[in-house]
């Protein structure tokens, strides 16, 4: 009960990332680099102090790795550039859908069982998925776009895949972070995309607290979990984060945020319970 406990705070900690990238984003003059730079920056920070509070920077050091820093580097920047061509909720649907294919992939090539129930509720919470996020009217993929986030999915998939073996999980995503800072400040100072102070203040916030912690916080749980079911409670982020920005904008939920969410959670409940006799 702990662990799923862990897990729908973590879940609960990447969707209010969202929700605070949104707020940034829509009417700040906050551009999504400059937001992805400032967030990789703070989260650094904080997670280096904690590092450095518990056991020093051999500690640190000792848990830098390339691959897990390229990973969250491909994340990040694939993810911000991918809104300059998309929309919102297909960016969502793209990102969440390619991270579950990449994980179900990276599942089976270790060797982990997928299991009848897992796939089937995988399929079904994704199904929930694209009725709640697919874009209303007539829908345009920019191929740019499209290519940009699925890179994102295949990132955090990666690294999220990564942290299974990952021994000393605040050390590593504080190495990741620290890592992957100079090549996305290197590409917002580049492409400059504007940075106002309220936005500032939620990227700090975003990446000392719910992405810093949030992910220091993944990576301790993802040894205990399989990869499926990591990859299949992802699932739930999008219809958390709009219920969040729903009670931010005074906004009431819809029957389909309903009825879809009823299918994700039915789909996610399903893969991850187990069978009873």
């Amino acid at each position: 009960m702990r662990l799923v406990a862990l897990v729908a705070l973590t879940m609960t900690a990447f969707a209010a990332n969202s929700v605070l990238n949104r707020l940034a984003l829509a009417g700040t003059g906050t551009g999504p680099l400059a937001f992805a730079a400032l967030r990789l920056v703070a989260g650094a920070a904080m997670l280096s102090l904690l590092v450095q509070a518990q056991g020093g920077r051999g500690r640190l050091v000792a848990a830098l790795s390339l691959p897990k820093a390229a990973a969250l580097t491909l994340y990040m920047l694939g993810f911000s550039l991918a809104y300059r061509w998309l929309d919102a909720g297909l960016g969502a649907l793209l990102l969440f859908g390619g991270v579950q294919l990449t994980m179900f992939a990276g599942a089976a090539v270790l060797g982990e069982a997928l299991g009848r129930r897992r796939i089937a509720g995988g399929v079904a919470a994704t199904a929930g998925l694209i009725w709640l996020l697919w874009p209303s009217g007539e829908v345009r993929v920019e191929p740019a776009g499209a290519a940009l986030m699925l890179a994102a999915a295949l990132g955090w998939g990666l690294y999220s895949l990564m942290g299974r073996r990952t021994r000393d999980p605040l050390a590593a995503t504080a190495g990741s972070f620290l890592l992957a800072a100079l090549p996305v400040l290197v590409a917002a100072l580049s492409l400059w995309d504007g940075m106002s102070r309220a936005g500032a203040l939620l990227a700090i916030l975003s990446g000392a607290v719910t992405s810093g912690l949030g992910y220091a916080l993944w990576y301790r749980l993802l040894p205990q979990i399989p990869s499926a079911v990591a990859a299949v409670a992802q699932l739930t982020v999008p219809p958390i984060a709009i219920a969040g920005g729903m009670i931010v904008l005074g906004e009431a939920p819809g029957l389909r945020f309903l009825g879809a969410t009823a299918v994700i959670l039915g789909g996610v409940l399903y893969a991850v319970l187990p069978r009873r006799s």
